[in-house]
């Protein structure tokens, strides 16, 4: 299985921290977020990873090169102006191929061993990574139902951690250009096709200069 790592974002909600710096370079326990991920993926056994870069790409592209110092290969999908998260999936397309693949938000941090994950999609067009509710987000996203399908509504819910499985077919009937994954999810959950996996380890959504502080003294500690 590839790995797609989004690393396009203007990261406007770490400011000032990304005024020279992209986010996905800002570090934590001594090494950038987005540096943890290439780790974690080959450890998993993926070695071919897309990463879509716009803002400040020269220096994510600089810093990481082929990704061969971090055991892994990389492929760069340049975007112009960011896509958002369905834009850039449909643009690098012809990069992640037919099969699905692991998408992964660069601004969260998590334990998640992606080999533990089921390597079939079946007929689901993705399975969700979902964590329980941070104190930042005490309601959640989405519901897991005892038959591991994700749904919207109302009862308990779990947030999704930034980390999924998906099928290329999601997004690949989209006019391209710049649109959100999160209504293609919707549809598709509706059409119950979304699987869940509720990840009970550590995970952090670094969203905040204050949020990255405190990885960095955890991971340090």
């Amino acid at each position: 299985m590839k790995a797609m790592i989004l690393a396009a974002g203007l990261g406007t909600r770490m400011r000032p921290l990304t005024d020279h710096c992209p986010k996905p370079l800002l570090e934590a326990g001594g090494k950038p977020l987005i540096v943890h991920h290439l780790e974690r993926l080959a450890r998993a056994g993926i070695q071919e990873v897309v990463i879509n870069v716009s803002y400040r790409a020269e220096q994510i592209v600089d810093a990481l090169g082929d990704g061969s110092a971090y055991g892994v290969s990389i492929a760069w999908s340049h975007e112009t102006t960011p896509l958002e998260t369905g834009g850039g999936i449909r643009q690098a397309l012809p990069l992640l191929g037919d099969a699905p693949f692991l998408l992964v938000n660069g601004d969260v941090w998590c334990d998640l061993d992606p080999a533990t994950l089921p390597s079939s999609l079946g007929n689901d067009l993705a399975r969700l990574v979902l964590v329980d509710n941070p104190d930042h987000h005490p309601e959640g996203d989405f519901r897991l139902d005892a038959d591991g399908r994700v749904r919207e509504g109302e009862g308990p819910r779990l947030t999704y951690a930034g980390i999924a499985q998906i099928a290329p077919a999601l997004v690949a009937e989209h006019p391209e250009g710049a649109f959100a994954l999160a209504p293609l999810l919707r549809a598709a959950m509706a059409d119950g096709r979304v699987a869940g996996h509720h990840h009970r380890g550590r995970w952090v959504d670094v969203g905040t200069p204050e949020r990255l502080a405190l990885l960095d003294q955890a991971l340090r500690g």
